[in-house]
């Protein structure tokens, strides 16, 4: 899928759940129908059982970027990432973790941040720092692992921050391609506040909180019945064998995740089942971090718009600090 895919640029006029929300949508109500059925019990226990922990959290992130939509102009967030520096790459760390779009989204606005000045480290930064690509599924994590989520968000984020550091001596050292040449900022103004109206607002959160579940819920539905299947049919040997807390075992799980290559929107939940089968944080967090360390799609996208070297040295300077997470993380 490229990153400028339909679904993270969505069009003006009225806002109603799109095609794949609605196909997904479907396909969870018949799958939740056929668990009700004799000798489904298992699947039906496992529905419920995410639905009891999610469904919070993914009103209430949806909310959340409907908010920040329709109040933060983008040019805002453009303005703070252009310097060479040390403030640029935190600062771009704290946009890529409170950014709400799909993760394709995420891939398309990194690189409109390079294209419009942004530093090679910022924008790397801005990449890594939520894995999982957006804030509603960060707070869809503390309804899956509660306050631990701290670790993994603090984990996901200290290691955008190494990351992006690496990238800045690799730049001084001529390792990686050159800045490019900073452009202005365009002016931005704060007109959803300075012109507040209640009902255009109401009407603005809720576009942004629909555009967002269009662009993200039906993942988020897909790794549910994914998730669900596998604590209801898969046996736990195969976790605990295959996929353990142990260093082999995180590197299978970075292999399989490497493959299965599902949408971060979508890797939550099963990063949660094998939380729930393995008992550590290590494996779920290696999980979650597959999908932009080893990605192949945010790889080949950083090569063709930013450079050969950026991208080689993304999975280089990022796999062994995500492994190295991963194994303190199932010492706790």
């Amino acid at each position: 899928m490229p990153p400028a895919a339909d679904h993270c640029h969505p069009p003006a006029g009225p806002v109603r759940p799109d095609r794949r929300l609605v196909i997904t949508a479907l396909i969870a109500l018949a799958v939740f129908g056929v668990s009700l059925l004799p000798g489904f019990g298992d699947l039906n226990a496992a529905l419920l059982n995410y639905l009891s922990l999610i469904w919070w959290a993914v009103l209430l992130g949806f909310v959340i970027g409907g908010l920040i939509d329709h109040f933060v102009p983008d040019e805002f967030i453009y303005a703070l990432l252009g310097a060479p520096t040390l403030r640029s790459v935190l600062l771009a760390v704290v946009a890529g973790f409170l950014m709400s779009a799909c993760s394709h989204g995420i891939l398309a606005i990194a690189m409109q941040l390079y294209r419009k000045g942004a530093g090679i480290p910022a924008v790397m930064a801005f990449l890594l720092a939520t894995p999982w690509a957006n804030l509603p599924i960060t707070i869809l994590m503390f309804g899956f692992f509660g306050v631990q989520a701290l670790l993994i968000i603090a984990c996901a984020m200290a290691i955008a921050l190494t990351t992006a550091l690496g990238y800045t001596l690799l730049q001084r050292a001529g390792r990686i391609e050159a800045a490019a040449p900073a452009a202005p900022a365009e002016d931005y103004q704060w007109s959803a506040f300075s012109q507040f109206d209640a009902a255009s607002a109401a009407r603005g959160v809720y576009r942004g909180a629909m555009n967002l579940a269009n662009m993200v819920l039906w993942w988020i539905i897909i790794g549910l019945l994914i998730a669900a299947v596998l604590g209801a049919y898969l046996p736990q040997h195969v976790f605990t064998e295959w996929l353990g807390p142990t260093p082999l075992g995180l590197a299978a799980t970075l292999a399989v995740a490497t493959v299965i290559e599902v949408c971060s929107e979508g890797s939550a939940p099963i990063a949660f089942e094998l939380y729930e089968q393995i008992g550590k944080l290590g494996n779920p967090f290696v999980f979650l971090m597959a999908g932009v360390v080893t990605d192949y799609t945010e790889i080949g996208l950083v090569w063709t718009t930013i450079g050969r070297r950026t991208a080689i040295w993304l999975p280089l300077l990022a796999v062994p600090q995500v492994l190295l997470a991963g194994m303190l993380l199932n010492l706790l």
